[in-house]
């Protein structure tokens, strides 16, 4: 990473504001408040993971530009979310540069949140008795993007997986103060070595 590259992010850091870039059309806000994890690496998995969407589902790629205002890549409890107030699509910060996930599941999240900005898109109001349907609708878009990209192999089990669960399961109560604990704790490790 150029020294220029690695000024920007601790200066974005330090002042706790996203670094932003444009990819695919998409504004692509990073908020990096890990000093391990290299910005210009974020985007270049973020690039990769647009471009398998746009090349293997152009159709949901063109939804995805309508629905989603931005992605914020930041720490977070889980892999992704959809902020509907804002339009803004979450995709994980340590998830996104993580290599044990492929571009393809970076991608298959973003198509799941993808899901949840097109129910509300269309719905506008938000029913948790809906939530277990809307999950699986999520699920069968990843199956169906796994199956359109090389190498969805881990893509297609997951959401096999995640299909065949009770709703319950597929769509299970997050204690997101623990979940926030556990995230602050493995980033004060982070910081610790």
């Amino acid at each position: 990473m150029a020294l220029l590259d690695r000024w920007r992010d601790w200066l974005a850091r330090e002042n706790g504001a996203p670094v932003s870039r444009t990819i695919e059309g998409f504004r692509v806000d990073v908020l990096n408040t890990r000093p391990d994890i290299s910005t210009e690496h974020v985007y270049e998995r973020i690039a990769g993971a647009l471009a398998l969407i746009r090349q293997y589902q152009p159709r949901r790629f063109r939804r995805m530009q309508r629905d989603f205002s931005r992605i914020l890549v930041q720490r977070y409890p889980c892999r992704g979310a959809f902020y509907p107030d804002t339009r803004t699509c979450i995709t994980e910060l340590t998830f996104s540069v993580n290599p044990d996930f492929s571009l393809a599941q970076i991608a298959s999240s973003m198509v799941h949140e993808g899901i949840h900005a097109r129910v509300r898109a269309m719905c506008h109001a938000y029913h948790p008795e809906q939530l277990p349907h809307e999950e699986r609708l999520c699920r069968r878009a990843e199956l169906e993007f796994g199956l359109a990209v090389p190498n969805g192999e881990l893509v297609i089990a997951r959401a096999l997986a995640s299909l065949e669960l009770e709703d319950q399961d597929v769509a299970p109560t997050i204690d997101w103060t623990e979940a926030a604990r556990r995230v602050a704790s493995v980033d004060q490790a982070a910081r610790e070595r």
